[in-house]
């Protein structure tokens, strides 16, 4: 078996290990959508240089040659920090005011270089030059700043103090296992520490959301002395957080408040916590649980 780390040859490794788990080439590639000269040509290229070898080496070496200048480009991460609202066009066309000739795209191409391609990574460059040169702010700077800010908090965007301070749980369906039914997963993660507590349900409900915390989270906090404080769950009925709310109080002997926040679904963002815990973990081992069942390993 083959193991790697790296994103950009994952899935090649993920084929080989398949076709060597399965014993049987065809099927492999039928399950991973590739065809079987893909599949040869992978195990060639590992034969012959390793599991490196699977990196695409055919990319062409920048030419340098046809970069702007040095003191072009620098001028551009200037104003990128100092206009950092500003657009690739607008920041081409301010530029070319003074003196300083370089096209929309040729800002963006420097942009990329400099991991200021959009405005948050921008502001992300201004803050940084605050903290570190202690420089004073321009109107522009302050109003991009407080832009951000008033973005933050309509998206539902906070900031967490402590382990335990905020926690985020959803409920996400797992798939159809025969003579088992549908199988759901709970999802808790706290959003300061990102440690995740999981559970597998047959049902989706109120009293499967308040025993995932019953059994593990509650009790996992509280043996590090750790109250938790709020949490944050998703849900388009108010009545299912009552109910929920009640099941909680029924089941659990709390010590503190336990605070259950309804937010609008479109502002939500803080969910994204869980969201993207359980696309990785569905793709790295749910999905393959699945495949394994259904070619009967």
């Amino acid at each position: 078996m083959y193991q790697t780390n790296n994103p950009i040859i994952k899935h090649k490794v993920g084929l080989l290990n398949l076709a060597e788990e399965l014993n049987n080439v065809s099927k492999a590639c039928k399950i991973m959508g590739v065809s079987r000269d893909t599949f040869y040509r992978y195990q060639e290229l590992v034969n012959d240089g390793g599991i490196d070898a699977l990196i695409n080496q055919n990319r062409r070496v920048p030419n340098v040659k046809n970069r702007v200048d040095e003191q072009i480009e620098s001028a551009v991460v200037e104003y990128a920090i100092e206009y950092p609202a500003h657009g690739q066009h607008r920041s081409s066309n301010e530029l070319r005011k003074k003196g300083i000739f370089v096209s929309g795209s040729g800002v963006r191409s420097i942009w990329l270089r400099h991991n200021l391609e959009n405005f948050t990574k921008r502001l992300k460059a201004l803050e940084d030059k605050i903290a570190t040169e202690g420089i004073i702010l321009s109107e522009s700077q302050i109003s991009a700043l407080e832009k951000k800010a008033q973005d933050d908090e309509a998206c539902g965007e906070i900031e967490t103090a402590h382990p335990g301070y905020l926690g985020s749980q959803d409920t996400f369906y797992v798939g159809h296992l025969k003579g088992v039914g549908r199988v759901y997963q709970q999802t808790y993660i706290d959003t300061y520490s990102k440690v995740v507590h999981c559970k597998l349900y047959t049902t989706k409900s109120a009293i499967t959301a308040a025993d995932l915390l019953n059994d593990k989270v509650l009790p996992f906090y509280s043996q590090h002395g750790l109250p938790v404080l709020r949490i944050l769950t998703r849900t388009e009925a108010v009545s299912i957080v009552v109910k929920l709310n009640i099941t909680i109080i029924n089941f659990i002997s709390l010590s503190m408040i336990l605070i259950i926040q309804k937010l609008k679904l479109v502002h939500l963002k803080l969910m994204g916590f869980v969201n993207a815990f359980i696309k990785l973990y569905y793709k790295s081992s749910i999905r393959w649980l699945f495949v394994r069942k259904s070619i009967g390993l």
